[in-house]
């Protein structure tokens, strides 16, 4: 995970959602995603609410506690809501009333906000779709795949269908999630042994936690859920040819996960 510029049970975010860029089924992932780094003390989302295609997000707002900011669209096909944005959250952060921001957009225009946001010292994710380029998932410190918040839902339809199919008496056929499906594409290895070059120690091994944090340094967008695991150690544990994995016991009673790569061991 990205190191935190303060410590992240007081850290507050700005939730800034570009409202033509989000999908208002996975708003209660994306406050979760936004809670684990932070306290969520500023919420709204940006678009122009006299157009149809913002009425799906009406119920969410008011569910979710969401301010709606109004921006007009001037010009038809041009997104209206990314040059408001930016100047509320340069208002906000030169206001010094959060330490970090949670952009949620796919939309490369905001690639100059997070690397600016950065540059002051405040800490920045974002959530957005896989197709997001990269400059912008690289100006964050963290960023989120809209397709990793998605499985759990089509997880719990499968079953439900699968359940129906058992009653009549067929075999349920597999269908993969969004993320498994597209996860499998992608080799996490190298990525992972890159991390672990930086945090390898003179034994040999290195800590799981460390790992981590090194793995967001070189891939902000890196989650383990894009592979299929919930958990970087489930992922890490799935590379069993590559990796071998130990347990220790920590000073006050905890205990600490520990990799080194097979070849350092032979």
């Amino acid at each position: 995970m990205a190191e935190p510029f303060i410590e992240q049970k007081t850290r507050k975010i700005a939730l800034l959602i570009d409202g033509d860029n989000a999908q208002p089924s996975l708003i209660g992932q994306i406050l979760t995603e936004a809670g684990k780094y932070g306290l969520v003390t500023i919420r709204r989302i940006y678009g122009d609410w006299t157009t149809v295609n913002m009425s799906g997000w009406k119920t969410a707002l008011h569910d979710s506690a969401i301010q709606p900011i109004q921006q007009f669209r001037y010009t038809i096909g041009k997104n209206a809501t990314d040059s408001a944005m930016i100047i509320d959250a340069m208002d906000i952060l030169h206001g010094h009333l959060v330490d970090g921001f949670c952009i949620v957009s796919s939309d490369s225009d905001y690639t100059r906000l997070a690397t600016r946001v950065r540059e002051m010292g405040f800490f920045v994710m974002g959530i957005g779709k896989r197709s997001t380029p990269k400059a912008f998932v690289n100006g964050c410190n963290v960023f989120i795949y809209t397709e990793n918040l998605v499985p759990r839902e089509r997880e719990t339809r499968r079953r439900d269908r699968g359940g129906a199919r058992k009653v009549e008496g067929k075999q349920p056929r597999e269908e993969p999630g969004d993320g498994e499906d597209k996860g499998r594409k992608f080799d996490p290895v190298p990525l992972l042994k890159g991390a672990f070059d930086m945090a390898v120690r003179e034994d040999g091994w290195a800590n799981l936690g460390e790992i981590g944090f090194y793995l967001r340094q070189l891939d902000p967008g890196f989650d383990p859920r894009t592979y299929g695991f919930k958990q970087l150690s489930q992922l890490i544990k799935s590379q069993q040819a590559v990796f071998e994995i130990n347990s220790r016991g920590e000073e006050g009673g905890g205990a600490a996960i520990y990799i080194r790569t097979r070849e350092t061991r032979d």
